[in-house]
């Protein structure tokens, strides 16, 4: 890399810039691209290509060039590091920062950046390798650039660099290396503890000098540029994910007492990013002792006052990045602050409110300015500041922060803000996405963050009185906003009523697309809830008495709207969704009310009531059909789903763990009592599950065609009713639950559910048997599934089946069956495991019988391998050995039917011309015979059958690997680059080769060359857990043959041997091959460094079994390299891949650990030269 050159070098140089410049300027002109990009990979790919480089961006006129020499000297650099001299390191580090110095001023931004993105990235590379005199030395020259020494635009490219530099050793922002986690984990915290903090003060001296030029000039100056890379990088710093004290210890990620430790942002609503900030207290002299917040608001103000005449100034770079850094500021918590009760942190927040005020205050004026052309910048930046403040605050703080300086509170701000912004959508076009649609969901995120707090905070608080976590002013202002969102909404339903055509998705869309923004509304009317319950019975029932009244005399749509949306704003107020756990009645509910006594009487039961009997009009016909339209019933149906998990005949015990850890226990009991009591088991609970039931059998029978209404009522509100045994113990006994199941069974009707609703029916109806004792259960069972089962053996018995099986009634029925069938084995328990594995065997021989008419008929070749895949996966584990014998027997047969005629078999000229992941359900007939080859397996492995010891000689593990030679030969290579297919295939091999390895011995060698070519695929597959998979099964063959082989066993056998062909070539076994396979992955080939410590878990016991063969390979390594230096590096590398670390011969857990060290360090050492040469 020296700077003077001949002659002959110097023409060689220029030609090397002529063939860059040419191939950027025919990408440029789109002529041959492809061997413009060859040439220039080629320079990039070329040993030492730094003098070239270095040539091309001193001397081409080619800004693009010039960018690309930049790139190539970064690909060189970071390939060959291992080898370079740390004259030649530090140099290339020199070069990038000396260049953009010099070239400050350069008009082509982008190579500017490039160049520093380069130097940061090669001083990360080296950041382990220089010593801190070296650092030291780099950043003394950045220094000397940032303090303006050299000018204006030397002083903003050193800010550039320093970005480039802070966003190469944050993760989330850094440049892949081919290095471990391990390096990029120690760059981070070195410049976490050590440089970071730095870095910002000179980011923010840089801001002080530039600061007055800007507020003095009349027009934009030089200036502003660096007040803004200034602003930006503290930005970007504060934005760090800082992990470290200044003793280097971790910290743990917790916020501080101030915010009571409350602040989740799980907790909150993903519609607004932003990050809470904890420097730790070793910051605290440079953010907040040192008064640059009150400088930057000072800043911000004095160019608002002063620029605020230019209407585009809002949104000026300088503008944008100083607002955007008062926003951060303001999520400032944790351990910076003083153990003072919170009170330095009150200070920090009011100051910076202070600042923010002018922005949204008063927000009538603020929207009328926007609504007048002014831009929605500042007011979205104060609003999410106020979501900032509103994470890292209580309630109470945060309303008395405004306060403590004015007659009003924050929340009632935060309200009069809210409602303005809500007022601007019901003016403006509600199929179009405005500022106000975005102001709207940031300040919904800032209620979230306020309002999770209260009711986190009503459990872990002693004293519970509402008053002490929300204040008076706090509770109107709740209900305020709530009263403007219902008039918002209301006002949004009635408009989409007559909407035809589909541009509204914001109401036309299913149930469940309104569900973030409504739990966000929920929040708010639990806040005021003794407000917003009577509210909302006021407009549901006047909205029933409505259609009442209008019936057959006025057009209901707009109302049926209306109600659409009250349904669903009831649902998420009354109860919570529960996520998979049965949800409990929500505490706000539970602490108000409390001087009610009479249950007919409590506010919740009043609006449950009210709806409930609205629902129960829709059995009347003339009433369903003049009023409950089919999308209005879907809004009952997901209510009553949702409110009959929390409400509807709950135990004893749900109702005592609503009240735990809560100080007014008795009255708070006597509240739960009062909600649930008039749907409790012993009064009117049974009636209520009764009646709806029977509004299910009606969703179901009356609205035929009504996909999305039809979901909802088998998916969710049928399923909740089974999904708590309490309720499950009456279902059982009521007339309307029987009437259901044998319409179920017999009634046509239901044929015409969809195939995703008849599986969910039938497991509903099923899984309801747990109400009842097993041999009840079990008889209930074989009741309910008889009559299918008697009819698809009727099918397959038909002496004119062939004739008839095509006709699309006869497919239909048996589609149906199947899908119910199925759902049956889905809900198979262990109490009914006896009645479903009989419906199985009952139908054995009629599976069979449809494989074979139906082989041409892919959706029903399918629907009998699934259906078959669910039943064996819920009986294998369960059965006796005789049992066991005859469905692996079964299994065989079906499995030898199917590829007897080579169903699923699809020529490789086919599978290429796949080239969508729709398309590859065309192979999903075989994903289900892998499934159903891997529960065969399950049995192995868990077996609650009272005969465990395989007395009829059942051997698992050989049925398996029969099923995988018929498999085998209907799966190619080709097929495997689809991941659905492909991950199951290996998830199966995987498994049998680890647990079985030594049935390795009894596959064909047709079958065996397929395995391992398909194992060989999945080591360089771009699926991390498929090739994480296949490492997995190397590993445990080669360890099982060295364990063998050991102990004198012959382990692989043939399979591990090497042999000679016919014409006397040498080939290795099979762990030779695999040894040489993962070997050139290693050195070679593009892989992620997370398979690393796998490859390395799976290449050490191939080492052990493949010792010359290793030895071989390494000489021929060593010998390959031509450079003395490079041979040497190698020779040491390869020594101490296999000696350092105390490393032995012995498979266990602490030589794994050592070989995966030793690895790592010697990917480092010599995968880049390697590569290189």
């Amino acid at each position: 890399m020296q700077s003077s050159v001949g002659p002959n070098e110097l023409a060689q140089l220029q030609s090397t810039m002529q063939a860059i410049e040419l191939a950027c300027s025919s990408i440029h002109m789109h002529v041959n691209p492809a061997a413009a990009e060859a040439a220039i990979l080629s320079l990039s790919k070329s040993p030492q290509p730094y003098q070239a480089c270095r040539f091309i961006l001193e001397r081409s006129q080619v800004a693009n060039a010039r960018f690309q020499a930049a790139a190539a000297i970064r690909d060189a650099a970071i390939r060959e590091w291992a080898f370079l001299t740390g004259h030649d390191r530090r140099s290339l580090v020199s070069f990038c920062l000396h260049y953009v110095m010099q070239r400050a001023s350069s008009p082509e931004g982008y190579v500017q950046s490039k160049v520093s993105a380069v130097a940061a990235q090669l001083l990360k590379r080296g950041w382990l390798d220089f010593t801190a005199i070296e650092k030291e030395a780099f950043f003394a020259e950045v220094n000397q650039a940032i303090l303006g020494l050299h000018g204006v635009d030397v002083q903003f490219i050193g800010l550039i660099f320093l970005e480039s530099l802070v966003s190469e050793f944050s993760p989330s922002t850094s440049s892949a290396m081919g290095l471990p986690r391990e390096f990029h984990e120690q760059c981070r915290k070195s410049l976490e503890l050590e440089y970071l903090k730095t870095i910002y003060s000179w980011a923010q001296a840089a801001a002080v000098s530039v600061a007055n030029k800007i507020i003095e000039s009349e027009s934009e100056v030089p200036e502003t540029r660096v007040c803004t890379a200034a602003l930006r990088l503290m930005h970007q710093i504060l934005n760090w994910d800082f992990r470290y004290k200044k003793n280097g210890a971790e910290t743990a990620k917790t916020v501080d007492a101030f915010s009571a430790g409350l602040t989740d942002n799980s907790l909150l609503a993903s519609r607004t990013e932003f990050s809470v900030v904890q420097p730790g207290p070793v910051w605290r002299d440079v953010l907040i002792s040192s008064g640059h917040i009150g400088w930057l608001l000072g800043l911000y103000g004095a160019m608002r006052q002063k620029f605020s005449s230019k209407s585009c100034w809002i949104d000026c770079p300088v503008a944008v990045a100083s607002r955007k850094l008062i926003v951060q500021f303001c999520s400032l918590t944790g351990t910076i602050f003083l153990s003072d009760d919170g009170k330095l942190q009150e200070h920090h927040l009011l100051l910076l409110l202070t600042g923010i005020i002018p922005w949204i205050d008063p927000p009538d004026a603020v929207s009328k300015e926007i609504e007048s052309g002014k831009s929605e910048s500042e007011l979205l930046d104060g609003c999410r500041a106020l979501l900032s403040i509103a994470t890292v605050t209580t309630p109470i703080v945060f309303d008395w922060l405004l306060k403590s300086i004015s007659p009003v509170g924050t929340l009632s701000l935060l309200s009069t803000l809210t409602c303005e912004v809500v007022k601007i959508l019901m003016t403006s076009c509600m199929d179009e996405e405005t500022w106000s649609w975005v102001a709207r969901d940031i300040l919904l995120d800032t209620w979230n963050a306020l309002l999770v707090k209260i009711y986190v905070l009503f459990i872990q608080l002693i004293d519970n009185s509402e008053n002490s976590l929300l204040p008076p002013e706090g509770i109107n202002a709740a209900a305020s906003v709530f009263t403007t969102i219902i008039e918002y909404e209301l006002k949004a339903a009635s408009a989409s009523a007559f909407k035809e055509e589909d541009g509204s998705d914001y109401f036309q869309a299913s149930v469940s697309a309104m569900d973030e923004r409504l739990s966000s509304y929920a929040l708010i009317a639990r806040a005021a809830i003794d407000i917003t319950i009577p509210i909302l019975t006021r407009l549901l029932s006047e909205r029933f008495a409505r259609l009442y009244q209008g019936r057959g005399i006025n057009d209901p749509t707009e109302t049926l709207e209306e109600l659409y949306s009250l349904l669903l704003l009831t649902g998420h107020v009354l109860a919570d969704e529960g996520k998979g756990e049965t949800p409990s009645i929500p505490k706000a509910i539970l602490t108000h009310f409390l001087d009610i006594t009479e249950t007919e009487k409590h506010p919740v039961v009043v609006l449950s009531g009210f709806i409930i009997g609205f629902a129960e009009q829709s059995l009347n016909p003339e009433m369903r059909a003049a009023v409950f339209s089919p999308r209005l019933m879907e809004a009952i149906i997901w209510f009553l789903a949702r409110w009959s998990s929390t409400y509807l005949m709950p135990s004893a015990e749900s109702i005592s763990n609503n009240n735990r850890s809560v100080h007014d226990h008795d009255l708070q009991l006597q509240q739960s009592r009062l909600c649930c009591s008039f749907c409790c088991d012993s009064t009117q609970g049974k009636l209520v599950l009764d009646l709806i039931i029977r509004i299910s059998m009606t969703t179901l029978i009356s609205y035929p065609g009504e996909k999305e209404l039809q979901v909802l009522t088998c998916q969710q509100l049928l399923h909740a009713l089974v999904r708590q045994k309490n309720v499950c113990l009456h279902v059982v006994t009521l007339d309307s639950w029987r009437q259901l199941a044998n319409a179920f069974t017999n009634d046509r009707a239901l044929f015409t559910l969809h195939a995703d609703n008849q599986r969910s029916l039938a497991q509903t109806l099923v899984l309801s048997a747990s109400g009842m004792k097993v041999e009840e259960s079990n008889q209930y069972v074989r009741d309910l599934v008889g009559p299918m089962t008697s009819y698809l053996v009727e099918i397959s018995d038909k002496g004119d089946l062939k004739s008839i099986a095509s006709l699309p009634d006869v497919i239909l029925s048996v589609s149906c069956l199947l899908e119910r069938l199925r759902g049956a084995c889905i809900a198979a328990e262990p109490r009914t495991q006896r009645a479903i594995y009989e419906m199985g065997f009952s139908i054995m021989n009629s599976i069979l019988v449809l494989l074979e008419v139906y082989k041409n008929e892919f959706a029903v070749v399918y629907l009998l391998l699934k259906f078959v895949v669910d039943w064996v996966d819920g009986q294998i584990n369960f059965l006796e050995p005789q049992e066991t014998a005859t469905v692996v027997n079964f299994c065989m047969r079906l499995l030898q039917l199917y590829s007897s005629h080579n169903i699923g078999k699809i020529s490789l000229s086919l599978s290429s011309s796949l080239i969508s992941e729709a398309k590859t359900e065309t192979y999903k007939d075989l994903r289900a015979l892998l499934q159903l080859l891997a529960s065969l397996c399950s049995k192995d492995l868990v077996d609650f059958s009272s005969d465990s010891t395989e007395a009829e000689g059942t051997n698992i593990s050989q049925v398996v690997y029969f099923g995988l030679h018929i498999v085998m030969p209907l799966i190619s290579l080709e097929m495997l680059k689809y991941p659905k297919l492909c991950r199951d295939y290996f998830s199966l091999i995987s498994h049998m080769l680890e647990v079985y390895p030594e049935m390795i011995e009894q596959l064909n060698s047709e079958a065996l060359s397929h395995i391992f070519a398909t194992l060989d695929f999945g080591l360089h597959h771009q699926d991390i857990d498929i090739g994480d998979m296949c490492l997995r099964t190397l590993k445990e063959l080669a360890c099982y043959h060295h364990k063998e082989a050991g102990s004198g066993r012959v382990g692989l056998g043939s399979h591990a041997a090497g042999f000679r062909d016919p014409d006397g070539n040498f080939h290795d076994g099979i762990l030779g091959q695999f040894l040489r396979s993962l070997l050139q992955l290693l050195l070679f080939e593009d892989y992620s460094t997370d398979l690393v410590s796998a490859a390395a878990d799976a290449l050490f016991p191939l080492i052990l079994c493949e010792q010359s063969l290793f030895q071989r390979l390494c000489n021929e390594l060593i010998e390959g390299q031509a450079n003395p230096a490079f041979r040497s590096r190698l020779a040491n590398a390869l020594q101490s891949l296999t000696t350092s670390n105390q490393l032995s011969s012995t498979l266990d857990r602490l030589n794994y650990q050592r070989f995966r060290k030793n690895l790592h360090n010697f990917l480092i050492d010599v995968r880049g030269f390697l590569r290189t040469v």
